[in-house]
């Protein structure tokens, strides 16, 4: 039935070879499976919205797919069907059975150039931190579940799963290094506890076995303590030009120097 399908859209528009085939509309035609298109080397948009599909294994060889529509299909698992189309700008998998967040944003992480995703009407939707877990594995998304993904978002899906380097880059800001996030630490910690701590921190492992500070932070810290410049010139002001200097009996004063430090 799918083959028929198809040889039908070919003709429809068209299409005299497989090679010319650049996109295939088989949207709400009952379909439970497809056939093979990977001799369509140059199909970039293909719908399969609002059919009955469990199984993504059709697209082997279809590199420079862009848009994808399998909205309001059965799917379970795309687990190993999807990662290489890296082409994708435009994927639509809303409304159907995907359970599994971690697998599934797993799979479409490769896809830098993704633009536009639906991923509601999933269970997986229902997921604690959803939203953030998308944004922060998919940094490429502009436009999750029919909405903008905002400045505002991207910073909180950063500071939800790099807790360590927020507290790095915010203690930085204060020129200090400390060993939370900002406004956790309590109020009245004395400064020789803080430095005692700090200290120990730098120089120990956590209770894991791994360091406290990434190589990385390390480095960050290290450079924010020394990135010190110092100018050193003279007052202009007060050095007399030439013809003051022979019109002046008494002597000039020493020219003053001035320092300034840039951190």
């Amino acid at each position: 039935m799918a083959a028929m399908i198809i040889e039908e859209q070919t003709q429809k528009r068209g299409y005299k070879t497989d090679g010319d085939v650049s996109e295939l509309y088989l949207g709400r035609r009952g379909l439970k499976e497809v056939p093979d298109l990977s001799r369509f080397r140059l199909l970039k948009y293909l719908w399969l919205n609002h059919n009955k599909i469990s199984k993504v294994n059709f697209l082997g060889n279809n590199f420079r797919m862009a848009e994808l529509y399998l909205n309001g299909n059965k799917l379970c698992d795309i687990t190993g069907s999807l990662k290489h189309l890296t082409s994708l700008h435009t994927l639509m998998l809303n409304d159907n059975r995907l359970t599994d967040l971690q697998a599934t944003v797993k799979e479409l992480k490769g896809m830098t150039n993704l633009r536009v995703l639906n991923l509601f009407q999933n269970p997986l939707e229902q997921d604690p931190g959803y939203r953030h877990c998308v944004i922060h594995h998919l940094p490429s998304v502009q436009l999750l579940d029919r909405e903008h993904v905002t400045q505002k978002e991207k910073e909180e899906a950063f500071q939800l799963y790099n807790p360590h380097r927020t507290a790095v880059i915010q203690s930085l800001g204060f020129g200090r290094r400390t060993d939370s996030v900002l406004g956790s630490r309590p109020a009245a910690q004395s400064s020789t506890a803080h430095r005692s701590s700090k200290r120990h921190h730098d120089t120990t492992s956590n209770s894991d076995g791994t360091d406290a500070m990434t190589l990385e932070d390390k480095v960050l810290l290290r450079g924010y303590q020394r990135s010190i410049m110092q100018f050193t010139m003279f007052d202009w002001n007060k050095i007399p030009v030439s013809r003051l200097k022979r019109s002046e009996e008494k002597s000039m004063e020493t020219p003053q120097l001035l320092t300034v430090e840039f951190r």
